[in-house]
C-alpha cells in the first residue's frame, strides 16, 4: 500500500525528467479505484494500461534467463515495484478471495500477538474486512479477551482501527440520504441486534477495556522543543500520512536510522543532528499520538451512541476522559488548511472528519464544563428567579473539568475563528448544539449568549453571507435552540439585525432551503405562541419591536411556510434529513389546534392550492404524509422524547391531532378530507418502496 500521497503535478514533473512513463500516475490511480466495493472495471483499464509497458521486459527478463530486475535493464518493472505495484496488485487480487474465508480472517487475529508480525497483520485485516461481505463477529474470535489484554497502548490503539470497522453498522456515512421508507422496511427484516451491536457487547465484556481506550485517549501528548511553526508541521504530516498503520512502520524506519547515526563520525554526525532525516521522529512521535487517539476517539464514540450507551456514557464519566480531552486541547489539531486523505471508518471520501468533529451526547452534559461555569449557570437561575437544574446540582464537581475553562467554552473559541469557507464550522456548530438540545434550560442558553454565540452566528449567516448548505442548516439549527423561548435572545437578535436590509438578506438565507432552516421556523413559530400568551411588560416591548417575530405574527407568512413544507417532501423522499419539515408542519397546525383555528388553516390551504392551480396536490400529499407519520413514531421502538423536547407539546397532543387530520369522516372542519373535493382525491396508494 502506498504510504505517501503525492501530488499529481509533481508525479508528472518528475515523470518527463525519470523517464518513468507515467507508471507512478497510473498506480496512483489504481490506488484510489481499488477501494472496497469499487467498481472493478475501472481498476481493468488502468491495468490494461500498464501491461504493456511491462510485457516487453518480461518477455526479455524471461529470455535472457536475468536472475534479478536491475533498474537500468527493466526501468519499467524497477518503476513499477519501486511504488508499489506489486503490493498493490496482490492487495487487489486476493483480498476479495482471503475475505470469503471466514476460519483464515479468524486465524489472522491469532498471529496479531507475536508483536514482529503485528503491524502486517493488522493491515491485511483492515483490507480483509473493508471487502467483506458479512461482518466478522467478535466473539468467535479465539480468546479474544486475552489477545486485547496482551496489547501494549500501541497496539491497542491500532487495534482500534480494526475494531472500529466491525462495530459501524454498514452504510452509516450516508446515513441522511437513505428513505425512512427503506429503513422501516429494513428493520422490519432484521429481528435481533446487529452484528455491530453484537460485537460492541462483546467489547464491553472484556475487563478494562473502556479504562485503558480512556487513559490512550487522554494521554498526554509529547512536549516539543521545536519552532513556533511545530503545528504547522504536524498538519503537514496529517496531509501525507495515509494512516496510523503507515506512522508506525515510518516510525520503525525513522528509530533504524536513528540508531545508526549514532554510531556515525563525529563529523558525520554533527551534520546529521541538524539533518530532517533526524528532525523527523520527535515530529513522528507527536503525530503519531494524534492519530491514534484519532481512532480511539472514534471507537469511544461508537459505543457511547450504541445500545449499551447508559452504561458506557457511565463509564467514560468515571475514567474522566472529558476532563482529559479538555487538557489536551490545544495539543490537538483542530482546523486543518488543506485536504486529507484520511477517512474513517465508514465514513466516505468526501468527508471532513477530525478530532473536532468526532461529537456524541453526554448523559451528563454539564461534565464539559469546569467548576467555575457550573457555579455560573447557578447564578444564572438564581438571578431569573427559576429553579436550578437539577443535573447541574446532582454533577460530581470531581469528574468535571479542570482548569480556567471547560471544554464547551473551548470549542467556542475555536469556532469563533474558524475561517469562512470551513467545512469545520458545520461540526463544530452540530457538538454546541447538542449541549443545548433536549428540555430547554434558559441558563444554558444565557451561558452561551453571554459568549457572543448568537452574534458569531448572525455574522457567518448574514455578513459573511455563508453558501454552503451544510454550515447554513448547523447554524439554523443552533440558533434555534439557542433562541427557544428566549425574550433576551430575540432582544439580542433584534440589537444586531438592526436594518431592514440586514433582516433582508438573513429572510433570504432562511428561505433559500428550507429543509435547512425549517428548524429555525420551529423555534420561530413555537416562541411566538408562548410569549403571546404571557403578560410581562418586557416582553410585550421585545414583541412590538423585533422584526423577527412581527414577520412571523403575520398570518400570511405562517401560511406560506406551511404550503411549501408539505410542498417540498413527499413519502417516497422522506430521509432523516428532512423528515423534520413534517414535524415543523405540524407543529404548526398543533399551536392552531389550540387557538381552534385549525379548520381555518386548512381551508386556507385549499384556497392556496387553486390559486397555484393544483386542487388537492398539496393536502392528498399531507394525508399520505401524516399516514406515513403514524407507521414511522407510532412504532413501539421509537423514542418520541425528542419531538416533547423540540415543541415543549406532549406526545399525546402529536398523535390526537395527526388522528384528528386523518379522520375520513368528510363532514368533520378538522378532517383534510373535507378539503378536497371528491375528484381529486388519491389517498389510497401503498407505501411501498419504488
Amino acid at each position: 500500500r502506498p504510504s505517501v500521497i503525492l501530488t499529481e503535478a509533481l508525479l508528472k514533473e518528475r515523470d518527463k525528467q525519470a523517464k518513468w512513463n507515467g507508471i507512478p500516475l497510473l498506480l496512483q490511480k489504481l490506488y484510489e479505484n481499488s477501494h472496497p466495493n469499487s467498481d472493478l472495471s475501472q481498476c481493468q483499464g488502468i491495468l490494461k494500461e500498464i501491461s504493456p509497458l511491462l510485457s516487453m521486459e518480461a518477455m526479455a527478463f524471461v529470455t535472457e534467463e536475468r536472475k534479478s530486475a536491475q533498474e537500468s535493464t527493466f526501468p519499467n518493472t524497477y518503476t513499477f515495484d519501486l511504488f508499489g505495484g506489486v503490493d498493490l496488485l496482490l492487495m487487489c487480487i486476493f483480498t476479495k478471495r482471503l475475505a470469503e474465508r471466514n476460519d483464515f480472517v479468524l486465524f489472522l487475529f491469532t498471529l496479531m500477538t507475536n508483536k514482529k508480525t503485528f503491524l502486517q497483520t493488522a493491515t491485511l485485516i483492515e483490507d480483509i474486512l473493508g471487502v467483506k461481505k458479512e461482518m466478522i463477529q467478535l466473539e468467535d474470535i479465539p480468546n479474544l479477551s486475552s489477545l486485547v489484554s496482551s496489547f501494549d497502548q500501541q497496539q491497542l490503539a491500532n487495534f482500534c482501527r480494526i475494531l472500529a470497522v466491525t462495530i459501524s453498522e454498514l452504510d452509516t456515512g450516508s446515513d441522511d440520504k437513505h428513505t425512512l421508507l427503506a429503513k422501516n422496511a429494513q428493520q422490519k427484516k432484521n429481528v435481533g441486534p446487529s452484528r455491530a451491536e453484537i460485537n460492541q457487547a462483546a467489547l464491553l465484556n472484556i475487563p478494562g477495556f473502556i479504562e485503558r481506550l480512556c487513559k490512550l485517549a487522554t494521554r498526554k501528548v509529547s512536549e516539543t522543543t521545536g519552532t513556533s511553526s511545530f503545528l504547522q508541521e504536524l498538519e503537514e504530516w496529517y496531509t501525507w500520512l495515509d494512516n496510523a498503520l503507515v506512522l508506525d512502520a515510518l516510525m520503525r524506519v525513522a528509530g533504524e536510522e536513528t540508531e545508526q547515526s549514532s554510531t556515525e563520525s563525529s563529523d558525520e554526525s554533527g551534520f546529521a543532528s541538524t539533518s530532517p532525516r533526524n528532525q523527523l521522529p520527535q515530529t513522528m512521535k507527536i503525530m503519531h499520538e494524534i492519530m491514534y487517539k484519532l481512532e480511539v476517539l472514534y471507537v469511544l464514540c461508537v459505543l457511547l451512541m450504541g445500545r449499551q450507551r447508559n452504561q458506557v456514557h457511565k463509564m467514560i464519566a468515571e475514567f474522566r476522559l472529558i476532563p482529559g480531552l479538555n487538557n489536551l486541547f490545544d495539543k490537538l489539531i483542530w482546523r486543518k488548511h488543506s485536504a486529507s486523505a484520511l477517512v474513517l471508518h465508514g465514513h466516505n471520501q468526501n468527508c471532513d472528519c477530525s478530532p473536532v468533529s468526532i461529537r456524541f451526547k453526554l448523559l451528563n452534559k454539564y461534565l464539559l464544563l469546569n467548576s467555575q461555569e457550573l457555579n455560573e449557570l447557578s447564578a444564572i437561575s438564581l438571578k431569573a428567579n427559576i429553579p436550578e437544574v437539577e443535573a447541574v446540582v446532582n454533577t460530581d464537581r470531581n469528574l468535571v473539568c479542570d482548569g480556567k475553562r471547560g471544554l464547551l467554552t473551548r470549542l467556542l473559541q475555536v469556532m469563533k475563528k474558524e475561517p469562512a469557507e470551513s467545512s469545520f464550522r458545520f461540526w463544530q456548530a452540530r457538538a454546541v448544539e447538542s449541549f443545548l438540545r433536549g428540555a430547554t434550560s434558559y441558563a444554558d442558553q444565557m451561558f452561551l449568549l453571554k459568549r457572543g454565540l448568537l452574534e458569531h452566528i448572525l455574522y457567518c449567516i448574514v455578513d459573511s453571507e455563508c453558501k454552503s448548505r451544510d454550515v447554513l442548516q448547523s447554524y439554523f439549527d443552533l440558533l434555534g435552540e439557542l433562541m427557544k423561548f428566549n425574550i433576551d435572545a430575540f432582544k439580542r437578535f433584534n440589537k444586531y439585525i438592526n436594518t431592514d436590509e440586514k433582516f433582508q438578506i438573513f429572510l433570504n438565507q432562511i428561505n433559500s432551503s428550507l429543509v435547512d432552516s425549517n428548524m429555525l421556523v420551529r423555534c420561530i413559530t413555537l416562541s411566538l405562541d408562548r410569549f403571546e400568551s404571557q403578560s410581562d411588560i418586557k416582553v410585550a416591548e421585545v414583541l412590538s419591536e423585533c422584526r423577527l417575530l412581527s414577520y412571523m405574527s403575520q398570518m400570511s407568512m405562517r401560511m406560506s411556510f406551511l404550503f411549501r413544507l408539505i410542498n417540498i417532501i413527499h413519502v417516497q423522499t422522506l430521509t432523516q434529513e428532512n423528515v423534520s419539515c413534517l414535524n415543523t408542519s405540524l407543529v404548526i397546525l398543533m399551536l392552531a389546534r389550540r387557538k381552534d383555528k385549525l379548520p381555518f388553516y386548512l381551508q386556507t390551504l385549499q384556497e392556496m392550492e387553486y390559486t397555484k392551480k393544483y386542487p388537492g396536490f398539496i393536502l392528498n400529499n399531507f394525508h399520505s404524509l401524516l399516514r406515513f407519520w403514524q407507521q414511522h413514531y407510532l412504532n413501539k421502538d421509537k423514542d418520541s422524547t425528542c419531538l416533547e423536547n423540540s415543541s415543549c407539546i406532549s406526545f399525546s397532543y402529536w398523535k390526537e391531532t395527526v388522528s384528528i387530520l386523518l379522520s375520513p369522516d368528510r363532514t368533520s372542519p378538522c378532517a383534510i378530507v373535507s378539503y378536497i373535493d371528491e375528484a381529486y382525491m388519491d389517498m389510497d396508494r401503498d407505501f411501498a418502496e419504488e
